[in-house]
């Protein structure tokens, strides 16, 4: 179901501590950046659950992604914090969680940690789950909004 990649990173990386977030990360912004160095600093590995286009277009509405899902996860991809990016179709990224099986979960500030989708799961086995500090001012919403007043 998940990629090749994501088996051999997992398999090649067994004994470190991963953490791991997901979302959209449709336009990076200094938001993303500051949520990603704080939750690599929550363990040895940080792994990224990328919305596929599909499952933005159903979250953010049919004018969205912005950028397409590989563009995104390349972008992802080559930011100083980030380890491994896994794009996932579905709505949530239950299943990729539980496939990778994190010591650490993080959402940004906005996000309640009974809400955190997988935090329940991971925290049955043994695991941590955090609700990390949100910069007010940053989203991609607000970006989009703001270049479309210009």
């Amino acid at each position: 179901m998940f990629s090749k990649g994501l088996e051999n990173f997992l398999s090649e990386n067994k004994n470190k501590k991963i953490v791991f977030t997901n979302g959209c990360f449709d336009i990076i912004h200094k938001g993303h950046v500051a949520y990603l160095s704080e939750a690599k600093n929550l363990g040895d590995l940080l792994v990224i659950g990328l919305n596929s286009d599909a499952s933005v277009k159903r979250l953010k509405g049919p004018e969205r992604p912005i950028n397409n899902e590989l563009d995104r996860q390349y972008v992802m991809s080559q930011l100083k914090p980030v380890d491994f990016v896994e794009i996932f179709t579905e709505d949530t990224p239950l299943n990729l969680i539980l496939e990778v099986k994190p010591q650490v979960l993080v959402k940004g500030g906005d996000w309640e940690i009974d809400q955190i989708v997988g935090g329940k799961e991971v925290i049955q086995s043994g695991g941590e789950v955090y609700s990390l500090n949100f910069i007010d001012g940053y989203s991609t919403t607000a970006l989009i909004n703001k270049i479309q007043a210009t």
